[in-house]
């Protein structure tokens, strides 16, 4: 309230009166900038076309399709599904206060996925999968975070003594005796790269791209990746900045 010094009670009052309409007003206008809007989504029903479209026997689409949208079996979608639920209990199917069952764990799961693999926003799936944004991003966090913990021991290591013993002897047996896999480097193309950075990251392909150094084995086994150097480097650069042979040093 601001009070004028003033013999007139009626004018005092009818400051007051002005100076609280006035806080009235912003408060309802900052109540008006907070409110969220509500989309009811329906989730049961896009676990459920989801579901037919995919896992339903027989599917609307054939595991050709599935592999090739997925980039994996079913059956090894189903078992990261099977891990990841087990593991992270925010993958779980829940009732919210109202007893409505919300999200599936195929649901959360495939938008991760598809953020993965794809590279799509995270609200490009909402009305088939019927995900919010916010949701969708929660999701691809936790899926990492799970997939890291169950599955790094087993995938995400550098070959221990017997994985050497077995790699060298199949190597032997294919005429290549001392070998432990292939290295190469692959250039992906990086379509929003800053205009700033354009010149650092184009090399012979002529676009900007990023290079990934890996290693693997004959059965396609990755053992070792380097990744996030610019594209104008060469096979020789990457190698001697990669981590490749920091044991053997």
């Amino acid at each position: 309230m601001i009070l004028y010094d003033s013999d007139s009670d009626d004018e005092l009052e009818i400051v007051t009166i002005a100076s609280m309409e006035a806080e009235s007003s912003l408060r309802s206008q900052h109540a008006a900038r907070k409110r969220r809007e509500f989309v009811w989504r329906n989730p049961l029903q896009g676990h459920q076309r989801f579901f037919l479209d995919y896992f339903a026997d027989p599917p609307v689409y054939p595991p050709k399709l599935f592999r090739r949208r997925f980039r994996m079996n079913r059956s090894l979608f189903l078992r990261i599904q099977s891990k990841v639920e087990a593991y992270e209990p925010y993958f779980v199917q829940k009732r919210n206060g109202a007893g409505v069952l919300g999200l599936s764990s195929l649901q959360k799961i495939t938008a991760a996925l598809r953020m993965l693999v794809y590279g799509v926003a995270a609200d490009f799936m909402d009305e088939y999968l019927r995900i919010g944004e916010s949701t969708a991003m929660k999701s691809l966090k936790k899926f990492v975070k799970a997939m890291v913990a169950i599955f790094s021991d087993e995938y995400l290591r550098s070959p221990n003594n017997d994985d050497i013993a077995r790699l060298l002897t199949v190597g032997e047996s294919r005429g290549f005796p001392g070998m432990l896999g292939s290295i190469d480097c692959m250039h992906w193309t990086w379509k929003n790269c800053p205009t700033a950075w354009k010149g650092m990251y184009t090399g012979h392909a002529h676009e900007p791209t990023i290079i990934l150094e890996a290693v693997a084995s004959y059965d396609l086994w990755i053992w070792h990746a380097f990744f996030g150097l610019p594209g104008s480097n060469n096979d020789i650069n990457v190698l001697e900045r990669s981590s490749v042979f920091t044991e053997l040093a």
